[in-house]
């Protein structure tokens, strides 16, 4: 999948991808660089504790968080390469 880089500097990720990750509008990503190339990461605040009955509980801060199966991604990668 490829995409370009407009006059703006603006650079589109494809619908596919940002349903895949859920990106949606006023989600903040962490732009970085390393020696393999550009990376976006979605910022995430830290989970916040809500009280359940006597325990203290992690809850994720963020709406529409999007659960990852990390087993069908690593079998995707497999699948990439013969």
């Amino acid at each position: 999948m490829t995409t370009t880089i407009d006059k703006a500097g603006r650079v589109v990720i494809p619908a596919a991808v940002r349903e895949k990750a859920g990106l949606v509008p006023g989600v903040v990503l962490q732009v970085s660089m390393d020696d393999t190339g550009i990376r976006l990461e979605r910022v995430a605040e830290g989970p916040r504790l809500v009280k359940v009955g006597k325990r203290l509980v992690a809850r994720p801060r963020a709406a529409g968080a999007v659960p990852v199966d990390v087993a069908a991604l690593i079998e995707e990668e497999r699948n990439r390469w013969p």
